[in-house]
């Protein structure tokens, strides 16, 4: 079966064909490419799955399922598959959506998409073996590979290769922009194709960084360079590791532009505010790194201070302006085609069987209220105190990735399944539920990882704390309550993971083909007593506006919270 190709006639003889759901014109270059690296996306996520289990069975300490050594192996390998390579491989896939796609272009060079693609794949395999065969006891690198600590030489080798076969992928996407602008040098880009652009400047930055660290101590590992200062490592370190959650961010945006109209029927309200927006990201957004560093003694206070309050708010304001704009887009659009009666009616009668739309709605909420407000709180220099290296921490970026990024790719993958392999869902009132389930269990795997931290002060990286701490006779078993609940739903959500990715490979393998474009009418919004034609912007959003308020209440009570934390930090020892 050629699970990559479409049938032969759909192309013209040019190879463009004409989506019936987005009407857009597609290249066969771009669609293969794009299911080339949203497949090994996948298979990432199900490697990362499977580790998933084995941590949270050992942090759930009943269970305790690996010992401490084993446990950081188990621990790296989840982290690197999960935020890494199931992220990345996704993102250079919405590139290729943003940039030839959007724009109706063919991919140029696809060569060089293959020989990224061929590189990637070879450092994520590399990375992988080197952990998982590793024969020196606490050897394990974590995500953060912090030196003087010192592991495989293979495992550097293998980042940079990873590194290097992104930035040689992405370069398609920088030279369809380029002919574009030369060819219409007087033509907007589109929001989509702006906000992957925007997506892919931070990735370079991101990406160059990681090269820079991971080549210089890659060089000391193998003796070239004598001396490692860790200082400079931890502050270059974090230009890849909290950029490339930035990227994760930028381009769950795009995605979140992109499938709100598709499938929801959301127009762009203003497009000058979003695009001001994906401004600020560039100017702003990886100067959030800094909440890494704000208990390192190497830095200044006035550095820490400017780097991740001052500076960051401009990149948290960027994403309050898309707070609004997406859901405002989506009610305007909806009241516009007759779909929008009374405060909420644009949203209690949205698709929400559809998974592509429920994933992305989800993720839009649960991002904001879960990911978005912990990371400005945590990102004051007092309030870090209590979080710094807590699980609470480890709760806010699962937070951000497991359940705000993951959920948009989630159901971005279920749309390149239905428009791009033309496979109907298998298994769809599974499909449908799927959202629903993941996005509830994991949302509370979320809130008791941040109650275990904030409120008992469980420390991450650890497989032994509630029961005992090794070598005391100390133990947070006030936690265990927390940790019961947390272990549980962990066991559902990564069950709500495997379900996502048996429904989509089984729609890949066996799923019935779409022959026609009304197998993907449901897609496509279908209009109501559409009233008055007027402006997009001229239509209610009241609903939008009650919801930004409930936002800013629940924004407001999160920093009294944590403020009110704080001040009992002094009470310890009295």
């Amino acid at each position: 079966m050629n699970v990559l190709g479409l049938f032969d006639n759909e192309y013209d003889e040019d190879g463009f064909r004409t989506c019936s759901v987005t009407g857009l014109s597609l290249h066969r270059t771009a669609e293969n490419q794009v299911k080339l690296f949203g497949l090994t996306a996948v298979i990432a996520l199900l490697i990362g799955g499977i580790f998933a289990f084995t941590v949270a069975m050992t942090r759930w300490e009943v269970i305790g399922l690996l010992d401490p050594a084993d446990f950081y192996v188990h621990l790296t390998l989840h982290a690197w598959n999960l935020l890494i390579f199931w992220m990345v491989f996704m993102e250079i896939a919405i590139l290729y959506v943003g940039g030839p796609m959007i724009l109706g272009r063919r991919l140029p060079v696809p060569i060089v998409a293959k020989a990224g693609w061929v590189a990637m794949v070879l450092g994520a395999i590399t990375i992988n073996v080197s952990v998982f065969l590793t024969d020196t006891p606490n050897s394990a690198p974590l995500l953060t590979a912090y030196a003087p600590l010192q592991s495989p030489p293979a495992f550097y080798l293998g980042v940079i290769v990873f590194i290097v076969g992104a930035v040689v992928a992405a370069l398609p996407f920088f030279v369809t922009l380029w002919r574009e602008r030369r060819e219409n040098p007087n033509k907007t880009l589109p929001l989509v194709a702006f906000g992957a652009f925007v997506t892919s400047i931070i990735a370079v930055e991101a990406l160059v960084g990681g090269l820079i660290t991971f080549v210089v101590t890659f060089l000391w590992r193998i003796d070239v360079i004598q001396w490692m200062d860790a200082a400079w490592y931890r502050q270059m370190y974090w230009t890849i590791g909290h950029g490339s959650q930035q990227i994760n961010l930028a381009a769950m945006v795009t995605v979140w532009y992109f499938l709100t109209h598709v499938v929801g029927g959301a127009e762009v309200v203003s497009e000058k505010v979003s695009r001001t927006a994906f401004i600020l990201y560039l100017f702003f957004i990886n100067l959030g790194a800094a909440h890494h560093l704000l208990s390192d003694p190497a830095v200044s206070s006035g550095w820490r201070i400017w780097n991740a309050s001052y500076a960051f708010y401009g990149a948290a304001f960027a994403s309050m302006i898309h707070a609004f704009a997406i859901p405002a887009g989506l009610e305007a659009g909806r009241r516009k085609l007759g779909k929008g009666g009374g405060t909420f009616g644009w949203l209690t009668n949205a698709p929400w069987t559809n998974p592509v739309f429920s994933a992305t709605i989800f993720s839009v909420v649960l991002f904001g209220f879960l990911g978005g407000i912990t990371g400005v709180v945590m990102g004051q220099l007092q309030v870090n105190m209590t979080w710094h290296n807590t699980f609470a921490a480890v709760g806010h970026f699962h937070g951000t990735v497991a359940v705000g990024t993951t959920l948009t790719f989630m159901g971005l993958v279920f749309f390149v399944v239905r428009t791009m392999f033309q496979r109907q869902l298998s298994f769809d009132r599974l499909a449908s539920f799927q959202p629903f389930f993941y996005a509830g269990t994991m949302g509370i795997v979320v809130i008791m990882m941040m109650y275990a931290g904030i409120l008992y002060g469980v420390p991450r990286r650890t497989a032994e704390v509630v029961q005992n701490i090794p070598g005391t006779e100390f133990n947070l078993a006030a936690a265990s309550p927390l940790f019961a609940i947390f272990g549980v739903f962990a066991i559902l959500a990564i069950l709500a993971g495997t379900v996502f990715i048996g429904v989509a490979v089984v729609s890949l393998l066996i799923g019935d083909p779409v022959t026609s474009p009304e197998d993907n009418a449901d897609l496509v919004p279908d209009g109501g007593e559409a009233g008055e034609e007027k402006p997009i912007h001229a239509y209610e959003m009241r609903g939008t506006f009650l919801i930004c308020l409930v936002f800013l209440a629940v924004f407001v009570a999160s920093y009294v919270i944590n403020w009110y934390l704080l001040t009992e930090l002094w009470a310890v020892g009295v």
